[in-house]
């Protein structure tokens, strides 16, 4: 996991708006919490509002927040792109291409400081960076250890089975995270137990519906987080 001496857990979902912040902010957390001096990064956010400061995104505020403060914006999330869409279009948008340098420039400022990064995707694993790279080349490059979230709703069984099967060809799972969506779905603890029955690696946690930070971190206080964390 290690580059520059700090090692990077990276966050992926089966798809965009199935919680991977609120995850990934909770393991901040929960790293936090037991010494390890862990950060969230952000390399890239589509969907962004304009401030005075400039472009800020919602997801890498949460993350900044989650960080315990020293940091910049830029510093979690280096890539502001205006439009929701995917990121090499709202690049497009602006005239702009993503290089993975300036990804993997921002993440060695970052691991040349802090112990662990906690590097949060956009959307889906294979979601792309330009006319040839997606974000599984970037990380399977690296060699990352991935965490997968999956958002207990219908179809979440295919998605994230084949999400992990794609993971698998590039790097390690690390671990998977659930998160119950508003209102729960009637059958989502059938749909838990059929995870945690076919994915090949552990179940970090269960996040509630609409659970602020504390109860999200709570969520994620198990002993499989514990012991991811503590050999990262």
């Amino acid at each position: 996991m290690a580059t520059g001496g700090a090692a990077t857990l990276f966050v992926t979902g089966t798809d965009t708006g199935v919680g991977k912040t609120r995850a990934a902010a909770a393991l901040i957390g929960c790293a936090r919490a037991i010494g390890i001096d862990a950060v969230g990064y952000k390399p890239v956010a589509a969907g962004c509002t304009a401030t005075a400061d400039g472009w800020r995104n919602d997801d890498a505020e949460q993350l900044l927040a989650a960080s315990g403060g020293g940091l910049a914006y830029a510093d979690v999330n280096p890539l502001a792109l205006p439009a929701a869409i995917a990121p090499h279009l709202a690049a497009r948008d602006v005239g702009l291409r993503i290089d993975t340098a300036i990804l993997d420039a921002g993440h060695a400022r970052l691991a040349a400081r802090h112990a662990l990064l906690i590097v949060e995707g956009a959307g889906g694993w294979r979601v792309p960076l330009d006319e040839r790279i997606d974000f599984a080349d970037w990380v399977g490059g690296h060699r990352w250890p991935v965490v997968l979230v999956v958002a207990l709703r219908l179809g979440c069984l295919n998605h994230a089975l084949l999400s992990v099967e794609a993971i698998l060809r590039r790097t390690t799972l690390a671990g998977w995270i659930a998160n119950v969506l508003p209102p729960p779905q009637e059958r989502w603890q059938d749909n838990l137990d059929s995870l945690r029955a076919r994915l090949p690696a552990p179940c970090l946690g269960v996040l509630p519906p609409d659970g602020d930070a504390a109860a999200n971190r709570a969520a994620l206080d198990t002993s499989a987080t514990r012991s991811l964390l503590g050999r990262a």
